[in-house]
């Protein structure tokens, strides 16, 4: 639904109360033709008491006061017309009064309603027809009508004349200017809430994105590890117990652990007035701890001097060996092995894990598969600007790299490639 207003139509919410909903100058044009009215009667009540009107009270006499008055109800619609009849009905007026001003407020309103609209060049040659014939009536034409002696303006009448015009013209443009800025600003911070609440729900679905790869992460990996133990304690049970005992224990290990870094993703989740988490930020400063309770043999090498890396980055390169050797368990044959290299760079981390056993005999079945794991992985490693690669190795085996920048962009600098052979700290 649409309204128009002092200023031009406008959109309005059909909804809420009344005064609301038809804004806080609703009642404007007959408050405009009351407080007029009062100015016509009004002074010109004191003007004839002083003898300044020549006109006897009666019909024509409020008439012509409160012609223009009543024009103004229509000022929204017909401005223009408003002006016209409050114009010629004051100018009648003049020519039996002494020149006075609060028998020309009628007019005025509407020339000021005229401006605001935008319609600047009506209102100043309107202003301009008001004045001429005002000029025309009252001096030039003062003999041949015979008009009373005093009712012919003055040199100082006439540019005080002119300059209520002009400055009703010149304030109604101000007031559209304000109006135009206060939309102007209204819109601005209309769009600003709903780049906010988008921004907010795009926060939430990456967060959700965030959670669902982490939990994937943690509990593929985790699963995986209490399947093989499983087996191994299934396989024992009946010729060497004490194996499957341990067997056991390594599952109830990997699930606790599990449930551990369930509660540590979900964390976000918490309410402010519940304990923070006591458990230890997943990075590389547990690499030990994963590698031990991978299931299998895992060696690992650092180059490099190790420092405190962004939490984003520490956090992903853990995810990615973990996402890593959960698929060298999934899909290297029965004796798995890895060697997991990670290089500290200037300006980057660069992790390598290399799947030392046969690769699987169906790639849509292997470690090579672009399942989520693999996508997972990619996704941590584009989110940081870095890079990832996943291939099978020369030696039969499979290959996972990525380059996790640690620092701003800058030129990037040739990097020597992570080398079995190059030199480093084995663990």
């Amino acid at each position: 639904m649409r309204q128009a207003d002092d200023c031009g139509p406008r959109a309005v919410d059909p909804a809420g109360p009344p005064w609301r909903r038809h804004g806080r100058h609703a009642n404007w044009p007959p408050g405009a033709a009351v407080a007029a009215s009062l100015f016509h009667l009004v002074g010109t009540g004191e003007l004839a008491d002083r003898g300044g009107v020549h006109l006897a009270t009666g019909p024509l006499y409020y008439f012509l006061l409160l012609a223009g008055p009543v024009a103004l109800l229509w000022r929204r619609r017909a401005p223009l017309a408003a002006f016209a009849v409050s114009a010629a009905a004051s100018i009648a007026f003049a020519s039996h009064a002494e020149p006075y001003w609060m028998y020309a407020v009628a007019p005025a309103i509407a020339l000021f309603t005229l401006a605001k609209q935008g319609r600047r060049t009506a209102a100043a040659i309107a202003a301009s027809a008001a004045w001429t014939g005002y000029l025309l009536v009252t001096v030039v034409l003062a003999g041949p009508l015979d008009l009373p002696a005093g009712v012919s303006p003055g040199l100082r009448e006439l540019t005080l004349a002119a300059a209520g015009l002009g400055g009703a013209v010149l304030a109604g443009m101000v007031s559209q200017v304000h109006r135009d800025q206060m939309a102007t600003i209204a819109r601005a911070r209309r769009e600003r809430a709903r780049a906010e609440e988008e921004q907010e729900r795009r926060q939430a679905s990456e967060e959700r994105l965030r959670i669902a790869r982490e939990l994937h992460d943690v509990l593929g990996h985790h699963l995986s590890l209490i399947n093989v133990q499983a087996g191994v304690g299934l396989h024992l049970m009946d010729n060497r117990p004490e194996q499957a005992r341990e067997a056991l224990s390594a599952i109830k290990t990997a699930s606790a652990e599990a449930l551990r870094e369930v509660r540590s993703v979900l964390g976000v989740l918490r309410t402010e007035d519940e304990e923070a988490p006591r458990q230890p930020a997943l990075g590389l400063s547990r690499l030990s701890d994963l590698t031990a309770g991978a299931g299998f043999p895992v060696r690992t090498r650092v180059d490099g001097e190790e420092r405190e890396l962004p939490a984003e980055v520490d956090r992903a390169a853990y995810r990615i060996v973990q996402e890593a050797l959960t698929n060298v368990r999934r899909h290297a044959g029965p004796e798995p092995t890895a060697l997991v290299e990670i290089r500290y760079t200037p300006g980057s981390l660069m992790l390598s894990i290399t799947n030392t056993g046969r690769a699987a005999a169906d790639p849509a079945d292997g470690a090579g598969s672009r399942g989520s794991g693999i996508a997972g992985m990619q996704a941590r490693a584009d989110s940081l600007g870095g890079t990832f690669t996943a291939r099978p190795s020369s030696g039969g085996g499979f290959l996972v790299t990525a380059v996790l920048p640690t620092e701003p962009a800058r030129t990037p600098v040739a990097e020597p490639a992570l080398s079995e052979n190059g030199p480093g700290v084995e663990r």
